[in-house]
């Protein structure tokens, strides 16, 4: 029989509910029959006994909350009667000998990349084209309109197809009501036979809102993002558009790149449009320029490489409350997996580690990590509350419906995504990962300015849970998409590629979902499998204005 609700740690004094629970259900665990008062939506907690006004609640072994009235045992929990709470931390440390888990299942395994000249295997192989600031953003999209289709990375619009057939329906005098239900079909899927360039993945167009008229912080931050593009493992080479006069100047970007990568040697044209002149001829030259170097990519083609030259970027958005039940510590498994055979991983969103700051100091290799650490977290909270926020504001609507109700349960769940694994280096945005081994990154909780920044340090694979649903992706990096339940998981098939829904069912444990996710990621990788960002098109890219963005 499946288990209708679970108590996550033997420290928690409340109980989460795994299916709907009338007033009057009784549903037993670990030995102990509970009975709800109340409605309980799957996801949502009710307290295990009675918790008195202003006693601490705590989940996943951690303060999470403060009772604001008193909550009798089988209540709900919820906004009315919870206040976000967490506990202080230090820099003091005192480490556990870490346990691998067992990885010779895949020992001598590899995956099939794009082998760069710095040591570093990329999954994908792209061509960048990049503003150095948005007034070039108009000369992006004459060059997206010029070379995409023609050479073959256009993707057939199946809306086109349905929407002409309804204008001819339309034109042909057709009422509201044959409009609203009559059948259209889908068009033809793109045919990658025709590219003229089939060692090239794709052209990818990376136009943002920065490079002037902010900080000059603003400016350097952003051309170490776009540095990190530039020399990321699945980029082939770069055209970059300058207008001439911005803040974000070349010169800038080109000691980001020297930052990152010192014998920097992929083909990169830049081009400043204040010293070509003519439109025309600026955007010739750049057609002209980027043939070539999409020329000099299509050389390259997927070689063996060892796993260790992975690194996955661990990402969630749409959270629910099974996020820390499921899908985020099947991918924490996956994480300590791939850590064990020589891999790196990232774990970033700093608004989301909040209360479980004492587990991943703890977790340092070195005081100087941690004190690193602290000094990032304490820092951005801080600029939070000057600008009347608060890391506490952190959960969406969405999340709290789905009983994420503190920013504590919210990240003492998306914590998870990490493991158990030591942190290696602790990296302020937009750095970039060196070590193999888990990395904590600072950047928001926003899920497109994380991504964004975790592909920017490095990762060449993201695995992103979600438990209500996101068509999150980005446009160099395969980006897949892990549910948290299996009614999701049928709900938008189109945009999820992985269900843990398996785990909350009792079908399948944390490790065998993410010894299941591994072989998932090493397929990608090896370009076996498209998943479903790419294949629509899913390109987001947002850089992040260090002001404060949660």
């Amino acid at each position: 029989m499946k288990q209708t609700i679970l108590k996550v740690h033997p420290a928690d004094n409340v109980v989460v509910a795994l299916t709907d629970l009338q007033p009057g259900d009784t549903a037993t665990y670990a030995g102990r029959t509970y009975t709800v008062k109340e409605f309980i939506a799957a996801k949502h907690k009710f307290a295990e006994d009675l918790i008195k006004q202003d006693e601490q609640i705590m989940m996943y072994g951690v303060l999470v909350g403060k009772a604001q009235n008193d909550i009798q045992a089988g209540g709900l929990l919820s906004t009315a009667n919870v206040k976000h709470a967490a506990s202080g931390f230090l820099t003091a440390q005192h480490h556990d000998e870490w346990q691998k888990p067992d990885t010779s299942k895949w020992a001598g395994k590899t995956f099939n990349g794009f082998h760069r000249e710095d040591g570093s295997v990329g999954t994908g192989n792209y061509w960048l084209v990049i503003p150095m600031v948005f007034c070039e953003n108009r000369n992006l999209e004459v060059l997206q309109d010029a070379l995409v289709k023609p050479l073959g990375y256009g993707r057939h619009n199946s809306y086109h197809t349905k929407a002409q057939q309804l204008i001819n329906l339309v034109k042909e005098g057709g009422s509201v009501e044959q409009v609203l239900y009559t059948e259209v079909k889908d068009g033809t899927a793109i045919d990658k036979a025709n590219r003229i360039f089939p060692n090239v993945d794709g052209i990818k167009f990376l136009t943002h809102n920065g490079g002037c008229g902010g900080t000059r912080q603003d400016a350097t931050a952003l051309c170490g993002l776009l540095a990190g593009y530039i020399t990321h493992p699945n980029v082939a080479g770069a055209t970059v558009m300058s207008l001439g006069c911005q803040n974000a100047q070349v010169s800038i970007l080109e000691e980001e790149i020297k930052k990152r990568s010192p014998n920097f040697s992929k083909p990169l044209y830049v081009l400043d449009q204040q010293k070509v002149g003519k439109e025309s001829d600026l955007l010739e030259l750049a057609i002209r320029q980027t043939m070539a170097g999409l020329i000099e990519a299509n050389n390259n083609v997927r070689q063996p490489a060892p796993l260790s030259k992975i690194i996955i970027g661990l990402e969630c958005g749409g959270s629910d409350g099974f996020s820390g039940i499921s899908a985020n510590p099947a991918i924490g498994y996956t994480s300590d997996l791939l850590v064990s055979l020589g891999g790196a991983v990232i774990l970033a969103e700093f608004p989301e580690l909040c209360g479980v700051e004492q587990n991943l100091i703890d977790r340092c290799v070195d005081k100087e990590k941690a004190d690193r650490f602290s000094y990032l977290v304490n820092t951005y909270a801080k600029r939070a509350e000057e600008v009347g926020s608060g890391f506490d504001m952190n959960p969406s609507p969405g999340n709290i419906k789905d009983g994420l109700i503190t920013d504590a349960i919210k990240s003492a769940g998306a914590a998870k995504k990490g493991g158990t694994s030591p942190v290696v280096d602790v990296l302020d945005y937009p750095e970039k990962v060196t070590k193999p081994g888990l990395n904590l990154l600072c950047t928001p909780g926003n899920d497109v300015e994380s991504t964004t920044a975790e592909v920017a340090s490095g990762a060449n694979v993201v695995l992103f849970t979600t438990g209500l649903g996101t068509p999150t992706g980005n446009p160099v990096v395969p980006v897949i998409k892990i549910s948290t339940n299996t009614k999701l998981f049928n709900k938008m098939s189109d945009i999820i590629d992985i269900d843990t829904g398996s785990i909350i069912d009792g079908d399948e444990t944390i490790e065998q979902a993410g010894e299941r996710i591994l072989d998932y990621v090493i397929k990608v990788a090896s370009g076996e499998i498209e998943v479903s960002a790419v294949r629509h098109g899913q390109d987001d890219f947002i850089p992040w204005k260090r002001g404060i963005s949660l």
